[in-house]
């Protein structure tokens, strides 16, 4: 084992024990999630950030790439309470620093009261409270990486082939691959577009339906996304999850704001306006839409906070969520949301095909 340290923002250096060698820098959250852990450390929406688990063990039932949302480790560090032997090995092969044997409760309170700060990490032989600032005196916020959707996007267009006649154009600003099967078992093609393309690239796939996915960092360094939503919104079906959220409201007159921590687990309570119904929902954001503008209307909101996770115009053909219904790691509540973006497009919404457990 070796030394580590982490440098908090609001001025404590915290020791904990090094598991995987490094040093790095980002925001510093927390997920409630007590599972899930390989499709929140494979989510590209942890880009830039530290994540620390709630839960105290963390590898309890192994790792196996088949519950991977994308094809690495986004998050820059991760911390627990403690991690196992198979955690770390996946870990050190990703070269991503992690910690244990600290006390996370402590982090996460502090993160309730003082909202998500930032981090500077060091881990190894001989490193000293000194590294772990200076990592975090280069930290930057998540709002001043404008550039962050092309670490995780796509570099070029991609399909996946559905059997039934609905064409999706998803728009990848870090989108978690359970979304593009979510649409694929109901029958739709998907063309996964990069977050930069333009109304040209678009236009050329003739879709039924333009969906903007999940992505990391602030909704307002997105300007080619929103241009995209501004030039389509009226004329083909728009739908969005989490930033995707965030973006369609700033293009149609809405606006953002950070937040103090954030939503990220698993148990996120969401009530529908319309039904009075209440669904768990997946969460993974640091932004949320301060006011929808005039186009659209909030139809479910955060039972917590009564933040909008929800946005609709029956005129403009818009839905978006801002929680994850494509429903990985779970709970399965709200997955009729990708039949509702379906329906948009004049599909009947094709029954998804049941999902064979991958043998061991």
């Amino acid at each position: 084992m070796s030394d580590a340290y982490l440098a908090l923002e609001d001025g404590r250096v915290v020791e904990a024990r090094g598991r995987v060698p490094g040093r790095t820098r980002g925001e510093l959250v927390f997920t409630t999630a007590y599972t899930g852990y390989e499709e929140s450390l494979t989510d590209p929406s942890y880009e830039e950030q530290v994540l620390t688990f709630s839960y105290p063990l963390i590898g309890n039932y192994g790792v196996r790439a088949e519950r991977f949302e994308s094809d690495r480790v986004h998050p820059r560090a991760a911390v627990a309470r403690e991690f196992t032997e198979e955690v770390v090995d996946w870990l050190a092969d990703e070269d991503v620093p992690a910690v244990d044997h600290l006390d996370t409760r402590d982090l996460v309170t502090s993160i309730r009261e003082e909202g998500a700060m930032k981090v500077g990490i060091a881990v190894g032989e001989d490193v000293t409270p000194e590294d772990a600032k200076a990592e975090l005196a280069q930290c930057k916020g998540m709002s001043e990486h404008v550039d962050i959707g092309a670490q995780v996007t796509t570099t070029e267009l991609t399909t996946f082939e559905g059997d039934g006649d609905t064409t999706v154009a998803l728009v990848d600003c870090g989108a978690k691959g359970s979304i593009v099967d979510s649409l694929v078992d109901r029958g739709a093609t998907v063309h996964v577009l990069p977050y930069d393309a333009d109304a040209e690239d678009v236009t050329a796939l003739a879709p039924d339906v333009l969906f903007i996915s999940n992505g990391p960092g602030d909704p307002e360094n997105y300007t080619a996304t929103r241009e995209l939503v501004e030039e389509f919104a009226g004329d083909v079906p728009l739908a969005g999850i989490c930033l995707g959220q965030q973006i369609v409201a700033r293009a149609l007159g809405g606006t953002t704001e950070k937040m103090d921590f954030g939503h990220r687990g698993v148990n996120q309570p969401v009530r529908d306006l319309q039904t009075g119904k209440v669904v768990m929902t997946t969460q993974n954001h640091g932004y949320t839409v301060a006011d929808p503008g005039d186009e659209l209307d909030v139809t479910q909101v955060n039972v917590n906070d009564d933040t909008a996770e929800g946005l609709a115009s029956e005129e403009l053909g818009v839905i978006t969520r801002q929680y994850h219904p494509e429903a990985h790691p779970g709970p399965h509540d709200s997955l009729g949301f990708f039949d509702d973006v379906l329906a948009m497009a004049g599909a009947e919404g094709n029954e998804p095909k049941p999902r064979v457990a991958p043998s061991d």
